[in-house]
């Protein structure tokens, strides 16, 4: 195991220095610093640091520009509570922290952590482009990613739920109801969740014998054009139902059908993804699959403690739940000229 005195050694400076670097003495310059740190990555000294410390200090680093989190009606703020209900009691302190692309840049992952004095990160809102990705495939920080896999990497474990469970789900209910056109909208796909979800609407679309192609989807960067581009067109080929990758996109359908005429669940009924609270108070309310973010945080903590216990966690995924809402009913029977249902067994939403 690597000692203060082998990176010293390796970089021809007392083990003095060496101490006062790694504890932020500040009279070593930045520069010697982070010489300091990243050659104690280098020669593992991360996990024996850690290990020796009396202080029990993680971190959630949160990627604030691609998800919520500081208010209750936010995605990810029940997700650090189910963290910190777990963690707490084990004597951990909790840092939740907002990383950006800038931070990501300034220090490597390990480093960061090192400098910190945290033991282990669960992360959360994290793309496949952000900086710190090519890091944790060879990281030796006990890491937990909520919806990112990093393949091949003991150290390293993903929580989600059941994705390809939750679009079966979907996918089976709107069968159950007669629906055969079914499309999908979704964002673009440059999240590995993103990327889950398309793949698993497809499988389940085979699964149930169901017609497919791949213009039965439509994926835009930004949301309007998403709704304005292949929402439309999806109406167009006569899809009598659609599945969203989230539930704002869901509720951003069912406003811009109102906007074109289509009245929702009559003419068309939308299906979200992840309960977040809006669903309950769209018009109509939504039917959904639901995440439950406080379990997630619960099992994010519990990989992590696996972790950092030297037991190499890969996935914990746990199951996802049909929530049935107004947003969905029958398919139409038969469709008029213009594309809508000619329907009388439903009052039309307001």
């Amino acid at each position: 195991m690597t000692t203060i005195q082998d990176i010293a050694d390796k970089l021809g400076i007392s083990k003095g220095t060496v101490s006062k670097a790694l504890n932020d003495a500040p009279d070593i310059s930045e520069t010697l610093q982070k010489q300091i740190l990243e050659t104690a990555v280098e020669l593992g000294y991360t996990r024996l640091r850690r290990y020796k410390k009396t202080g029990k200090r993680l971190c959630i680093l949160v990627q604030k520009d691609n998800i919520e989190y500081e208010e209750p009606h936010q995605f990810a703020y029940d997700i650090i509570m189910g963290f910190r209900q777990m963690a707490e009691p084990a004597g951990y302190k909790v840092d939740v922290v907002p990383i950006d692309v800038q931070i990501q840049r300034k220090s490597p992952y390990d480093v960061f952590m090192l400098q910190n004095d945290y033991a282990g990160a669960f992360l959360l809102g994290f793309s496949l482009g952000e900086p710190w990705m090519k890091s944790f495939r060879s990281s030796r920080t006990p890491t937990v990613l909520y919806d990112n896999q990093i393949i091949g990497n003991s150290s390293t474990a993903y929580v989600g739920i059941d994705n390809n469970e939750g679009m079966d789900l979907a996918v089976a209910y709107l069968k159950k109801l007669g629906h055969t056109k079914i499309g999908y909208l979704s964002s673009a796909l440059g999240s590995h969740i993103m990327q889950v979800r398309h793949r698993a609407f497809f499988q389940a679309m085979h699964n149930h014998g169901l017609k497919t192609s791949p213009s039965y989807a439509g994926c835009s960067y930004y949301l309007t054009e998403c709704m304005e581009k292949h929402l439309p067109r999806l109406l167009d080929m006569g899809m009598t139902a659609v599945i969203c990758c989230q539930d704002t996109f869901a509720n951003a359908a069912i406003n811009h059908c109102k906007e074109l005429g289509y009245q929702v669940p009559r003419d068309i009924s939308i299906i979200g993804f992840d309960d977040i609270p809006l669903s309950a108070y769209t018009s109509p309310p939504l039917t959904t699959i639901r995440q439950d973010r406080t379990e997630l945080g619960k099992s994010g903590y519990y990989a992590l403690n696996s972790l950092m216990n030297q037991v190499s966690i890969g996935t914990v995924l746990l199951h996802a739940e049909l929530i049935v809402r107004k947003s969905t009913e029958k398919a139409p029977q038969s469709l008029d000229g213009s594309g809508r249902s000619d329907r009388t067994d439903s009052p039309a939403e307001p």
